[in-house]
């Protein structure tokens, strides 16, 4: 109640009338934004240059058709729960914009949208795999056979796994808010290793697991979000450039997809319950995945308020890996926030282009 007293002070603090014409385009918002135009969602020019079952991969073009400034392709790996144009959300407010415009030749992996036939697909499919072929093929448009390797959420932890197992094509790593160690004290994984979690009896019955189930999850991690939302959008109204990124950030939410039912097995039994990444214990396609064997250059980004991933879970990395050229870059924000606000233009896109440029060519 207390909480919901905050929020309406600040609804109606926000509709004051200090500032008339302010307050009269922030009404006009208000009142038209179910009619209101959505931003341009994932505008970045790209073809895809490889397609396998459901999951493609998207080469991003420049505008001018010039041939990229830096001999090192960048591929990234996104997570499977949500869609991979986050990296690409928005004009002004994209990774993949800025990196291209910045001289990257960038690669995505657009996962796609699984089916029921999909249930069987595994955690070696997904993360050996299909990440291989993607590897693949971005590193051959380079000058190398090598391309960077950047992973944000879950698709961070299978870079770090395929880079482990799999390193010849891998001329840097990045783990972006990824978590490696899961026996932390973050809700996720206190309610995945919860008995009353039963991920087998959910998967037989239903073979893939549903976003509709994920989704709220997501959410009860803050359960006051939604509220602090509504606060946002009344007090920032007036603001059309506020309002479009607004919208491209929920627009992007609430795009979720289900997740295949024995990759998700295998993810939650190993990494959340086994914690066997963190142990040296985790196999990939019956090679063993240690985190100790990875010798390229690493950086790992971690966020202060990341409520999804603790940082000190994505900062062990780095206490593992063997490299002796390694960054931790970590900021303050949130999961989704620090990776795609104005801000995350100035702090964060401007270090991982330095980064890789500092190891461009890395033969």
């Amino acid at each position: 109640m207390i909480v919901v007293a905050k929020v309406l002070d600040k609804i109606k603090s926000a509709l004051g009338a200090e500032n008339p014409e302010r307050e009269a385009r922030r009404l006009k918002n208000l009142l038209g934004l179910v009619r209101r135009k959505k931003p341009a969602i994932a505008a970045t020019p790209h073809v895809v240059v490889h397609r396998e079952n459901k999951w493609s991969l998207l080469r991003y073009e420049r505008a001018s058709k010039s041939a990229p400034t830096f001999e090192t392709p960048v591929l990234l790996v996104p997570s499977l729960i949500n869609r991979h144009y986050v990296l690409d959300l928005a004009p002004q407010q994209s990774m993949v914009e800025d990196m291209v415009n910045r001289g990257h030749d960038v690669f995505v992996i657009d996962w796609g949208t699984p089916g029921r036939e999909d249930r069987y697909v595994t955690f070696d499919d997904v993360c050996d795999r299909a990440i291989g072929r993607a590897m693949r093929v971005a590193s051959s448009f380079g000058a190398t056979d090598k391309c960077h390797l950047l992973g944000y959420c879950l698709g961070g932890t299978l870079a770090v796994i395929h880079a482990a197992v799999r390193p010849e094509r891998v001329a840097t790593l990045t783990a972006l808010a990824a978590p490696v160690r899961f026996d932390d004290d973050g809700l996720l994984s206190r309610w995945v290793r919860s008995p009353g979690f039963d991920v087998n009896v959910m998967i037989d019955a239903m073979g893939l697991v549903p976003w509709q189930l994920m989704q709220p999850a997501f959410l009860m991690l803050r359960p006051t979000l939604s509220l602090w939302k509504a606060v946002q959008l009344v007090d920032k109204a007036w603001d059309d450039e506020f309002l479009d990124s607004f919208i491209a950030v929920e627009t992007w939410g609430n795009d979720n997809v289900s997740l295949p039912g024995e990759f998700y097995r295998r993810y939650i039994d190993e990494l959340y319950r086994r914690d066997a990444l963190a142990k040296g214990e985790f196999l990939l396609s019956g090679h063993t995945a240690k985190m100790s064997a990875i010798e390229r250059p690493v950086m790992a980004i971690t966020f202060e308020h990341d409520n999804i991933v603790p940082w000190r879970s994505a900062a062990a990395l780095l206490d593992e890996v063997k490299s002796t050229d390694k960054v931790h870059l970590h900021q303050p924000g949130g999961h989704v926030g620090a990776v795609v606000s104005k801000k995350a233009s100035q702090r964060l896109w401007p270090k991982l282009s330095a980064f890789w440029a500092t190891h461009d060519d890395a033969r």
